[in-house]
C-alpha cells in the first residue's frame, strides 16, 4: 500500500531552444505568469539521461494563477536543443500533447483566431463529451485546449487555466493502465475506446486506429498546493496498426518537446521504496537540493515505455522575493492544503506580459 501523497502535477517540462520567448508566449496567451523560479544552473544529477555528462540549462517554472500544472520552461546553454529526427505522430511513444483547462472552449478558440495563433482544427468534443481543440506553439508544440474541469482556485485572470494532464503514446496499453493507477493514483477509467476518432483528425497520423484511455483520479488530490494545481487527467494512446517510435529516442532529456511530466509529492521516502517494490525504482534521487528561489528533493521514474516522470517534495519556494518571504513546508502537515491567503499570496509572483 502507498504511503505518499500527489498533490497534484505541479508542472510539464518544456525543452527549447530560447527560454525567454517560449515562456513569454505562454505567460501572454495561456496565462502562465506567475514565476516560481528563474535560474540559471548546471544540471549534474541527470546524467543517465544528459550521455553521462552535466549540462548547464537555463529553466523558468511558471504558472497559472486560476489553477492547474504548471510548465518547466527548460533550455541549455551548454549545447543546442535537438528536434527529432523523424516527424512526430499520434501513437509515437511519449509526451505528445499538453493540456490546458479552459473556462470556455468557444471563447478560448476565438481567442486563438483572433489573435492569429495557430489552431489545427475547429471545436470538437470527444468521445467522454468534453469540448477542445488543438493548437500548436510556434515551436512545434501540440497543444489541447479543453473543458470538464469546476475546481478552479480563481477566475477572471484569463480565458485559460494550467496544465490539466497530458497526453502520452504507449506501446501496451494494459501495462501502462496498471502504471499510472498504482504510482500516479489515477484509478478512474473516464473512457476506453478503440476505433478511429473524429475529433483527432487534425493531428498527424489522427486518421488511423487507435486505442484511447481517458484516466482521472477518484479522490480528491491532497497536499500543500492541492488547491491549486488541481485535478488532472493522463491520455494513453496506443496505435493499432502501426509501431509507435520513442520520440526522444537518441536524444537527450532537454532536448526540443515534452520532456518530463512533474508530480508534486509529499513523502519521498515512502515513494522511493514502493516504486522500487514496484519494480520502476528511481532512476535519478537528488536527496536535498537548494535551486536559491526554491528547495526541496527531486526523483525521476520511467513509465513502461520509458517516458520519464518527475517527483518534487518542495520544502522552501518564495512568496515574495522583494522583502525575503519564503514558505518553508517542513513543519506542516503533509496532506493539508495551504491556507487560501497563503496561495494567493503567490501571485505577488505574477509577472504581466
Amino acid at each position: 500500500m502507498s504511503d505518499y501523497i500527489i498533490s497534484g502535477i505541479q508542472q510539464v517540462g518544456i525543452g527549447n531552444t530560447a527560454v525567454y520567448d517560449t515562456w513569454h508566449w505562454y505567460q501572454k496567451h495561456l496565462g502562465m505568469d506567475l514565476r516560481v523560479f528563474d535560474e540559471a544552473a548546471e544540471a549534474a544529477l541527470m546524467l543517465p539521461y544528459t550521455a553521462g555528462e552535466p549540462r548547464s540549462r537555463h529553466a523558468i517554472l511558471a504558472l497559472n494563477h486560476q489553477g492547474g500544472g504548471g510548465l518547466e520552461i527548460w533550455q541549455y546553454t551548454s549545447r543546442v536543443g535537438q528536434a527529432a529526427s523523424f516527424d512526430i505522430r499520434l501513437g509515437d511513444l511519449g509526451f505528445y500533447t499538453c493540456k490546458f483547462r479552459s473556462f470556455d472552449v468557444d471563447k478560448s478558440y476565438s481567442y486563438f483566431k483572433n489573435t492569429g495563433l495557430e489552431t489545427l482544427c475547429e471545436v470538437n468534443t470527444t468521445p467522454y463529451g468534453a469540448k477542445h481543440f488543438y493548437a500548436k506553439d510556434p515551436f512545434g508544440n501540440i497543444i489541447e485546449i479543453i473543458d470538464g474541469f469546476d475546481d478552479w482556485f480563481k477566475k477572471g485572470l484569463h480565458h485559460t487555466g494550467g496544465v490539466a494532464g497530458v497526453s502520452i503514446g504507449v506501446s501496451d496499453m494494459d501495462r501502462s493502465i496498471d502504471f499510472y493507477k498504482k504510482i500516479l493514483h489515477y484509478d478512474q477509467v473516464l473512457f476506453d475506446g478503440s476505433g478511429q476518432f473524429d475529433d483527432m483528425h487534425a493531428l498527424p497520423g489522427g486518421s488511423e486506429r487507435y486505442r484511447r484511455v481517458v484516466l482521472g483520479h477518484s479522490q480528491p488530490r491532497k497536499g500543500p498546493f492541492s488547491p491549486l494545481l488541481a485535478s488532472s487527467q493522463i491520455e494513453l494512446i496506443q496505435a493499432s496498426d502501426y509501431t509507435g517510435k520513442p520520440i526522444f529516442k537518441n536524444r537527450m532529456w532537454g532536448d526540443l518537446g515534452y520532456i518530463h511530466l512533474c508530480f508534486d509529492i509529499r513523502g519521498m521516502d515512502h515513494l522511493r521504496q514502493y516504486c522500487k517494490d514496484q519494480g520502476c525504482a528511481f532512476t535519478v534521487d537528488s536527496g536535498d537540493f537548494d535551486m536559491g528561489e526554491a528547495a526541496g528533493q527531486f526523483a525521476y521514474i520511467e513509465d513502461p515505455d520509458s517516458s520519464l516522470i518527475e517527483f518534487v517534495e518542495t520544502q522552501k519556494i518564495p512568496l515574495l522575493k522583494k522583502i525575503g518571504w519564503y514558505l518553508d513546508l517542513r513543519k506542516r502537515p503533509r496532506d493539508k492544503a495551504l491556507p487560501r491567503w497563503i496561495l494567493n499570496a503567490m501571485g505577488f509572483s505574477r509577472v504581466k506580459a
